[in-house]
């Protein structure tokens, strides 16, 4: 009998938080802004996927213009989503283990640099999070990666990098990204935890990355359903720039699984249409990712700290960076 009655309490304490999700979603009036830094720093290296640092705007729910509503009208995105404009502008960084060479390092990572503008429009239906992003920018010494590595490297004392007269060619180029998250939520009373598994798919389309991917998150924490994990720098799999916290202060760990298939990734195959440095890129590539968000009014923090397979075949050692992102909702 006392068995029976602690289990009908412990339901009791479940139903509030299935009640709570299913309220009536407000529209959030709020946009958002994210800068997302990806520096190797982190894991004690300067090498292959070396620096990236990203500024991204999401606007407020249903407030698109009338000609991007046009444009997802033709997309197969759920019709009772809400909707957002997204945009980003960027750089990333790539460069061989041994920068003090000025000759070409055969079998390296060739030196490399990636400045790039994004727009796209994200569906929202609390359960799925739909994202596809057309991302234009050039690559070559028009990214301005080699200014920007030498810059850094004398304000921090390190090691100039001589061999960027090696780096890819000037190539314009295009990503057409498309990606789909799937959250399920389960609530641990009465201490209102929750914890979450967001499986996610996606593809990459353009003369910069072709590839798939597939992978999970699981989170563990408070006030999960206030977004699908922090953001990331593509061709990784972002979790989402906005955010729509329930509370003042709330945070979650997580770790995600990742996989991706391959065809084509400048960075290591070389330009497009000119002979550049080049390596033998492998097929498949794998991530562990490890990290924790902390939310505080309307700012959120996070880090990140990633675990690379071996990307290409003659690369000596795993890659491993951090990832640090600042969000706030204005």
């Amino acid at each position: 009998m006392h068995r029976r009655i602690i289990i009908a309490l412990g339901l009791l304490g479940l139903v509030p938080s299935a009640f709570a999700a299913e309220e009536v979603h407000k529209r959030d009036e709020k946009g958002v802004f994210s800068l997302v830094f990806e520096n190797d720093y982190f894991a004690n290296s300067d090498r292959d996927y070396t620096n990236g640092i990203r500024f991204g705007w999401a606007s407020a729910e249903d407030t698109m213009p009338e000609w991007a509503h046009g444009i997802a009208d033709y997309l197969p995105f759920p019709q009772n989503g809400r909707q957002r404009l997204a945009v980003t502008v960027g750089q990333s960084m790539f460069a061989p283990q041994n920068l003090s060479r000025r000759d070409l390092v055969i079998g390296d990572h060739p030196y490399a640099g990636w400045l790039y503008g994004s727009f796209g429009i994200i569906t929202d239906t609390d359960k799925t999070l739909d994202n596809l992003t057309l991302t234009l920018g050039v690559v070559g010494p028009m990214s301005l990666a080699e200014d920007a590595q030498k810059f850094v490297h004398r304000f921090t004392n390190g090691n100039q990098p001589e061999g960027w007269d090696h780096q890819l060619k000037n190539e314009a180029g295009f990503v057409l990204s498309y990606e789909r998250k799937w959250r399920a939520i389960a609530e641990f009373s009465p201490f209102g935890i929750g914890a979450d598994v967001i499986p996610h798919v996606g593809v990459n389309l353009g003369t910069v990355n072709t590839d798939v991917s597939t992978g999970a998150t699981i989170r563990l924490g408070y006030d999960l359903p206030a977004d699908y994990g922090p953001p990331r720098i593509r061709p990784s799999l972002a979790g989402s720039d906005f955010f729509i916290p329930s509370r003042e202060l709330n945070g979650y760990l997580f770790v995600t699984v990742a996989g991706r298939a391959v065809l084509r990734n400048i960075f290591l195959d070389g330009n497009t249409f000119a002979s550049s440095p080049h390596v033998d890129k492998k097929l498949l590539v794998g991530s562990l990712q490890i990290g924790e968000a902390i939310t505080y009014g309307e700012t959120r923090l996070s880090y990140t700290h990633v675990f690379m397979t071996k990307e290409y075949t003659t690369q000596k050692h795993p890659s491993a960076f951090g990832v640090i992102t600042l969000s706030h909702r204005f």
